[in-house]
This record gives structure tokens, C-alpha cells and sequence, in this order.
């Protein structure tokens, strides 16, 4: 891969238009614990007129109950500006994947236990957004699909790596990474300021992403979404940006 390390989790810094991420150059440590997955056919993304169009048809599709909270999409974070860290560029867009062969790699550096494990938990075909972030207008691009399931991560051994790590050992990894391969471009850009509107909002009314890691868990540069907050999001790229 000529971009060796662009994905990051160790960095995972603020985004610059979100003043309430205040999140330092390092992930804060999280506890070293599997989340519940479950491995879900990916939506087809109809288009919905805002929330209450949203709400209205999906208790029409599911009788008004509640769904059990389980993530079965992702949203992944990466730079597309230059930054060096150690020396190498960290930088990788969503363009850089595309340039890849068969555009698909590795999804390296990540040195959190929780995105760790969240990698861990990934399934082969799960869909996961590709998020810009730490950049001059962070926010969705599109939309990558997961085509192999999480295996050592190879810059761990590495001494030339940013990401080397030496106290992992190779009968026994820390850090696991995941192949990803291009799905499309979002039908727009869906920017940070328009997702963190609409968690407010839901937070009042109880809305799907009342929840959404992306705001409780700011650090993490891998983060699972429920088939509910996809789907919304997903949603937004029919609307009009505002």
C-alpha cells in the first residue's frame, strides 16, 4: 500500500468545526470489551423528508415497537489532509481508496482496545460509512463495505511504522485491522454540523440517533452504528443540504 498508516486510531484528534469534541492528539483509553454484533442485510437508503417522515414509516414498517439496539454498520474515520505523524504522512481520503487496486486495503493503526475490538467485530459484507475528519469541513463521503474480517495488523511489528508497537508479540497480536473496499460516494457530502443537528433534536424527541457514538464517543475513529442510525443518515443524502 503506497500510504502506509493513513487510517489512524492512536491520533484520533477533534474535528475543527465540532467545539464539543474536545478530543486530544491521543484516544482517551477505552475498557477492553467485545460489543454485541449482529451481521444485518444493508439498506437499500430510501428517501425520507426529515424525521417525522422517518419515524412515521419506520413504526408503520415495525408495529410502533422498539428494535433491540445492536450495531450492524460502521462508521469509519479518516485524514484527508496532510499531517505528519513520526515522519509519514497520515494522510488517506476517500479518493486514496479508490486509487487502490481493486479499490481496496488494509484498515491499519488502529491502538484503541474498544476500536479494537469494535474490528474485531466487524462481518464480512457489513457497510460502514467513510468519515473526513480532522479536516476543514469533517463529515460522510461514502459508503465502504467490509471484505475481510479482522486479522494482525502487520505495522504493530514494524519499527519504521508511527504505529510500531513493542510490546505486541507475534503469537499473540494486540492489534487487529480489517480489509475495506469502495461502495459508492454518498449522493452528497453529509456534513458533521447537519448529523450533530439532528442528534440534538432526537435527543428532545427520542430520535435514532439520540445515541450516536459519533457525539458520546467523539475519540473513537471506529465506531458502530444501528441499523436505525444508518439508515437516517443514510437518508439524509436525498435531502436538500441545508
Amino acid at each position: 500500500m503506497p500510504w502506509p498508516s493513513r487510517k489512524r486510531d492512536k491520533a484520533a484528534v477533534a474535528d475543527k468545526k465540532e467545539p464539543d469534541a474536545k478530543i486530544a492528539k491521543t484516544e482517551e483509553e477505552a475498557p477492553d470489551k467485545e460489543e454485541e454484533e449482529k451481521s444485518t442485510k444493508a439498506p437499500a437508503g430510501s428517501s425520507k423528508s426529515g424525521w417525522k417522515n422517518w419515524k412515521k414509516t419506520k413504526e408503520s414498517d415495525s408495529g410502533g415497537e422498539e428494535s433491540k439496539i445492536t450495531y450492524c454498520h460502521w462508521l469509519l474515520k479518516s485524514e484527508p489532509e496532510s499531517r505528519l505523524e513520526k515522519g509519514v504522512d497520515v494522510k488517506f481520503s476517500i479518493d486514496d481508496l479508490k486509487a487502490q487496486p481493486n479499490q481496496t486495503t488494509f484498515w491499519d493503526g488502529v491502538r484503541n482496545y474498544q476500536a479494537r475490538n469494535f474490528l474485531r467485530a466487524m462481518k464480512l459484507g457489513q457497510q460502514a460509512f467513510f468519515y473526513h475528519s480532522n479536516c476543514k469541513e469533517p463529515g460522510i463521503v461514502g459508503i465502504v463495505k467490509i471484505v475481510k474480517e479482522a486479522y494482525p495488523d502487520h505495522t504493530q511489528f514494524d519499527q519504521k511504522n508511527p504505529h510500531y508497537d513493542s510490546s505486541s508479540r507475534k503469537e499473540n497480536p494486540k492489534w487487529s485491522m480489517v480489509d475495506v473496499q469502495f461502495v459508492r460516494m454518498t449522493k452528497r457530502f453529509i456534513p458533521l454540523s447537519e448529523i450533530k443537528a439532528h442528534h440534538l433534536a432526537h435527543k428532545a424527541d427520542g430520535g435514532p440517533l439520540k445515541n450516536m457514538m459519533l457525539f458520546t464517543r467523539q475519540r473513537l475513529s471506529i465506531q458502530p452504528l444501528t441499523q436505525e442510525e444508518f439508515d437516517f443518515v443514510l437518508s439524509l443524502e436525498e435531502e436538500k443540504p441545508h
